[in-house]
């Protein structure tokens, strides 16, 4: 951990643990259940079946492991609960203008729970940061790996 706080959405935490359970649930028993089979089949070093599926529960459990550690630093925010709506907190979904009035919606999530396609931004990504309390009408620099941009606060709005 960073010390920071690992913020995430309930949807977002829902969705880790549904992932948890089902490599648990389902995809490890299988694995196991092919291994011990391609076992009972003799000479293990040139077994296929039997390599492939030790190699794919060493990743499954991997997977597990990452899962559980996350879901344990997990910090659930609710931001249908938010008390001050008129600023940009977690949660947020934030509709913001640059100089040349194009404009972007985005919704600050989770750092686990990001898909810059569908306009989710981690917490902790610099135009988030940037973005932090900021109230509509707001201008805000962002340090941005093509440069320096400037971005207006159009719209804030939450879940209901």
């Amino acid at each position: 951990m960073t010390g920071q706080p690992n913020y995430i959405t309930p949807e977002g935490f829902a969705k880790l643990r549904a992932e948890y359970d089902h490599l648990l649930g389902h995809e490890r028993p299988r694995v196991v259940e092919v291994v011990s089979w391609a076992a009972g089949n003799g000479d293990r070093s040139e077994n296929g079946d039997y390599l492939y599926g030790r190699k794919r529960m060493r990743e499954i459990d991997g997977q597990l492991r990452r899962l559980s550690r996350k879901m344990k630093d997990a910090k659930v925010v609710d931001p249908k609960a938010q008390p001050d709506k008129s600023r940009v907190y977690f949660g947020a979904t934030v509709t913001i203008a640059d100089e040349d009035d194009n404009r972007r919606t985005v919704t600050i999530v989770g750092n686990d729970e990001t898909d810059a396609g569908a306009g989710r931004i981690g917490w902790g990504s610099p135009i988030a940061r940037a973005l932090r309390g900021a109230a509509a009408g707001d201008l805000r620099r962002v340090a941005l790996p093509a440069g320096e941009k400037e971005y207006e606060v159009m719209t804030i709005t939450y879940p209901e």
